[in-house]
């Protein structure tokens, strides 16, 4: 593993260094992952403390992993996501994460107007959009990605979410959300959005259809990008669950050994390009985001205050998780526990 060592830290893991690392004795591959983060982060892991405002549940798009989509038709008002966003500000939360479906009307104004909205009335990060809103603002509004990325900026976006990859392999995609951006298209609005100043995070769905194979093309994918653009702030593996949606009813998702494997193995392969590395506990549970923090993560994500997606999709523990018990998660492994900013700054 010496040789992996090396070869991470240089950046020259390829797609058959990557097969090897998976099929070889996992807690050799969890060693080097554990090994690599202190080399590269160190012994901090990172938090935020954050709110997800989910606008909407209403969405033409209709994915086969989707659990959220259209169970209570709601849309909430503008002045209802400021009252949202003033109470997580009264908690302390430094990132507000507004999600929502895609709809016909979602327009480029649509969203400035909001975001415009929120940043006039509050010093608070927004997190907000992916490529596949980015791909139809423009569509209803007329114009071109990177147009609707500036305007977008102008209102006060300040980092955009890497939702959407899911599996960056089109065959996969074909069969989980055949109705989302391609992935050329995911690639080249991700490239614009770092291209007009704009940070995203990177991420993956994983435990669907895809093979290891497509897993690790996705991983290298996120490498390329980031090598050409160094706009990506962190990866977020996301583990899929499988309660309440179509996909779900064949199969249970990964297991246990595949959540800690990948967020090794993304250690191994992403190296120094992506050195942020999330373990979501809202996905996995705290205990086991404690593990993937011993297999190559170093942050724990966001405090959430609410998580409606991820309920609705099965998730059982629970939506919030308030800055002291984060903080008590990360000192019982024996690490220092950092509240950070979207782009990572210490607060």
């Amino acid at each position: 593993m010496e040789n992996m060592y090396q070869r991470s830290l240089a950046g020259e893991i390829n797609k058959e260094d990557a097969l090897m690392l998976v099929n070889s004795n996992p807690f050799h591959l969890f060693d080097l992952a554990n090994k690599l983060r202190a080399e590269i982060v160190g012994d901090e892991v990172t938090f935020v403390v954050n709110r997800n405002i989910h606008i909407t549940d209403r969405c033409t798009i209709n994915c086969a992993f989707c659990s959220f989509k259209n169970k209570a038709k709601y849309e909430m008002s503008i002045d209802e996501i400021l009252q949202s966003v003033g109470e997580a500000k009264e908690l302390g939360a430094t990132e507000i994460c507004l999600f929502g479906g895609v709809m016909p009307y979602m327009t480029v104004d649509y969203y400035c107007d909001i975001i415009r909205a929120i940043k006039t009335n509050y010093d608070i990060e927004l997190h907000t959009l992916s490529p596949v809103e980015i791909y139809h603002a423009a569509k209803a509004s007329e114009m071109t990605t990177k147009e609707v990325l500036i305007e977008l900026k102008k209102s006060g976006l300040d980092t955009l979410t890497g939702a959407s990859a899911e599996i960056l392999v089109d065959s996969v995609r074909a069969e989980i959300c055949p109705n989302k951006v391609t992935t050329s298209q995911w690639v080249d609005i991700i490239k614009e959005t770092h291209e007009v100043g704009i940070p995203s995070t990177s991420t993956m769905m994983y435990g669907t259809v895809e093979t290891w194979e497509d897993r690790i093309e996705h991983l290298l994918i996120l490498r390329d990008i980031q090598r050409e653009t160094g706009g990506f702030t962190e990866f977020v593996p996301m583990t899929f669950l499988s309660e309440n949606n179509e996909a779900g009813q064949d199969t249970m998702g990964a297991s246990g050994m595949e959540d800690l494997q990948l967020h090794a193995l993304a250690r191994v392969i992403l190296g120094r390009d992506i050195p942020n590395i999330q373990a979501a506990w809202i996905k996995m549970g705290t205990r086991m985001a404690q593990m993937a923090l011993c297999c190559g993560a170093n942050d724990l994500g966001g405090t959430m205050m609410e998580d409606r997606i991820s309920l609705a999709a099965g998730a059982s523990h629970g939506d919030h998780l308030p800055k002291n018990q984060m903080i008590s998660v990360v000192e019982a492994i024996g690490r220092i526990p950092v509240e950070r900013t979207t782009t990572y700054k210490h607060v």
